[in-house]
């Protein structure tokens, strides 16, 4: 599995509970060769939360990729027009982002970053996590396994007896992911165990 030469977008947005799996994955990609140009949600450029403040996600990214992330609007325009990344990974990527996406709304750094990169028809690998997978957003995780160019890390349900609608993504299979995307391929099985 190598990336050597690909720019792969690396998105992050508000799900803070789950960084501590995503993170090792940037380390992953970067060391399969990908050039990782990180982007973060308003929320993640601004808030710090119990799980770190908002100045050490931005570091701890910044050490990772060599580069500050995309946290502006105005900053992520141009991956459309000038087709900067081969790929663009939102993980986490919360409720609200999967909301915005599926209908089309994109007032935000990340969702304006999907919708820039997808109109090169280039591929897009989203990791859910959400507490509303299996309730208000099921119809919207649904519409995005069937648009075109969106792919999905494996999913379940990580903690059925205390969230019965919650979904989270199996982090560690977002570099197989990435390289199955970027042949076209959905990696199987989507829906997984905990």
């Amino acid at each position: 599995m190598k990336l050597a030469g690909l720019k792969v977008g690396f998105a992050l947005t508000g799900s803070f509970c789950t960084f501590e799996r995503v993170f090792p994955q940037i380390e992953r990609l970067s060391a399969l060769g990908a050039e990782i140009i990180p982007i973060v949600s308003r929320e993640v450029a601004g808030t710090d939360t119990r799980f770190g403040t908002a100045t050490d996600w931005i570091e701890q990214l910044r050490e990772l990729t060599g580069k500050l992330p995309l946290a502006q609007q105005i900053e992520v325009e141009p991956l459309g027009p000038k087709k900067i990344l081969d790929i663009l990974v939102v993980a986490p990527c919360t409720g609200n982002t999967i909301a915005k996406l599926a209908n089309g709304i994109s007032d935000g750094t990340v969702p304006l970053a999907v919708k820039a990169h997808l109109r090169n028809a280039r591929p897009v690998v989203l990791a859910v996590s959400t507490n509303d997978g299996l309730a208000a957003n099921a119809k919207n995780i649904g519409l995005l396994l069937n648009t075109k160019g969106i792919y999905m890390v494996p999913f379940g349900q990580d903690a059925p007896e205390e969230k019965q609608a919650s979904l989270v993504a199996q982090m560690e299979l977002i570099p197989e992911t990435v390289v199955m995307a970027l042949a076209g391929k959905q990696i199987q099985p989507v829906i997984i165990g905990y």
